[in-house]
């Protein structure tokens, strides 16, 4: 990556939500895209500049400063922190891929809705293709479903995590969280008696 603040690429600031970041990248893609005559060079920038967003509003990988460092006697301006969603959990899992549903994608993500409903609450969409969501079965956690179309199904990966506070709870592992969503997926799927 060239530029050194990839947020100027969206024209946005750091400031930026992770949902601004994703809908501004949507709309360069759509202009930039070689699939629609885009240029390849230009997309691959976009896509580059979006990982760096990503990684630093996700704490992975936090970009350096913008303001020059203090000169040297005074003290640095102490800027308030404030956590991101991501740094609230902690033993974050990852299990790729987590299952497939003979469905299209916009099919699965209307069924993961509604088992949704019956375990936890929604927290982000971006529909047909990702879920957060806080899970209360089979343990309170936080859960990333990513949809990806897969020979006339889909794929959904799964990324878990628990609350920071929940230490003295036994752990909610993915093939725990994996388990829920497949048996209640497989019930939505039979007319009940």
């Amino acid at each position: 990556m060239t530029d050194a603040d990839p947020f100027a690429v969206f024209g946005l600031d750091r400031s930026a939500s992770l949902v601004e970041v994703r809908a501004a990248r949507r709309r360069l893609a759509f202009d930039l895209h070689p699939d629609r005559g885009g240029d390849a060079v230009a997309m691959q920038r976009v896509n580059a500049a979006f990982d760096a967003c990503v990684a630093h509003l996700t704490g992975r990988r936090p970009l350096p400063p913008t303001e020059p460092p203090p000169a040297p006697g005074r003290p640095a301006r102490q800027a308030p922190r404030t956590r991101s969603r991501r740094e609230r959990w902690r033993d974050l899992e990852r299990d790729l891929p987590s299952f497939t549903v003979n469905a299209l994608p916009a099919e699965t993500f209307e069924a993961l809705l509604v088992v949704l409903s019956w375990i936890g609450e929604l927290l982000d969409e971006e529909p047909p293709y990702l879920l957060e969501c806080h899970l209360t079965e089979p343990g309170p956690c936080w859960c990333r479903l990513d949809i990806v179309p897969d020979a006339g199904g889909s794929t959904v990966s799964l990324t878990v995590a628990r609350p920071e506070g929940d230490t003295g709870l036994e752990p909610v592992t993915a093939e725990a969280v994996r388990d829920v969503w497949v048996e209640l997926l497989n019930q939505l799927g039979r007319p009940q008696p």
